[in-house]
């Protein structure tokens, strides 16, 4: 079948012209740190977790119309989990 995918990887590139597209809309607003893969990664933990048998036209709609504000609180939790240390180094 044309959209069965063998691995996440797959669905991943099969994807990622439209999460680029988002991305680069969102470059526009302002958000340059958002990239693809957290668009990727945010709607596949949240969105798309409790979700089965999404097509892919319903995941690139998804992507397209992520919410900015759903992606930035996605962005700053996985802030928070990274363990930052002060730099003490004279460099």
């Amino acid at each position: 079948m044309e959209n069965e995918f063998h691995s996440l990887l797959d669905l991943y590139k099969k994807v990622y012209p439209a999460l680029s597209n988002r991305k680069r809309d969102i470059y526009k607003l302002g958000k340059t740190y958002i990239k693809e893969e957290d668009i990727w990664n945010c709607l596949k933990e949240s969105k798309w977790k409790s979700t089965s048998n999404l097509t892919l036209s319903e995941m690139v709609n998804d992507i397209l119309c992520c919410d900015l504000d759903l992606l930035d609180n996605y962005i700053k939790k996985q802030i928070s989990l990274i363990d930052r240390k002060v730099n003490l180094d004279n460099n």
